[in-house]
């Protein structure tokens, strides 16, 4: 017995807009446009996926899952993010290597440092 990874899906109170801020994000494509629904992937027919989906309720708390990204440029990515609508998050993680951001919903995650060629995947 074997099971894939297929996606993500995230609740959301304007679930177009903030699939298309994450599609932008990630330099990812739109596979399911509908009218109160919209799918990301990394390229068409590649997993995982994130499906963006209706919620009349507000994000309450922090997040129990959240998404890592591990750019080449830390600063330059967090930079580039913030500028698109991100925000500096403050979830009690103090002094670390990693950056914690939230989304235009407030859902947060982090960006990581670059990996170094000696690093841990």
């Amino acid at each position: 017995m074997s099971v894939e990874w297929e996606q993500v899906i995230v609740a959301s109170r304007d679930p177009v807009a903030l699939g298309r801020w994450w599609c932008e994000a990630l330099d990812w494509v739109v596979v399911n446009d509908g009218p109160v629904v919209l799918e990301i992937r990394p390229e068409v027919g590649r997993s995982p996926g994130i499906m963006f989906v209706p919620s009349e309720r507000a994000k309450l708390g922090q997040n129990r899952l959240h998404i890592d990204l591990r750019p080449d440029d830390q600063d330059a990515e967090v930079d580039r993010l913030i500028g698109r609508g991100a925000s500096r998050v403050d979830v009690g993680q103090s002094d670390v290597s990693w950056v914690v951001l939230a989304d235009p919903e407030g859902n947060e995650f982090c960006v990581l440092s670059a990996r170094s060629a000696t690093s841990n995947p």
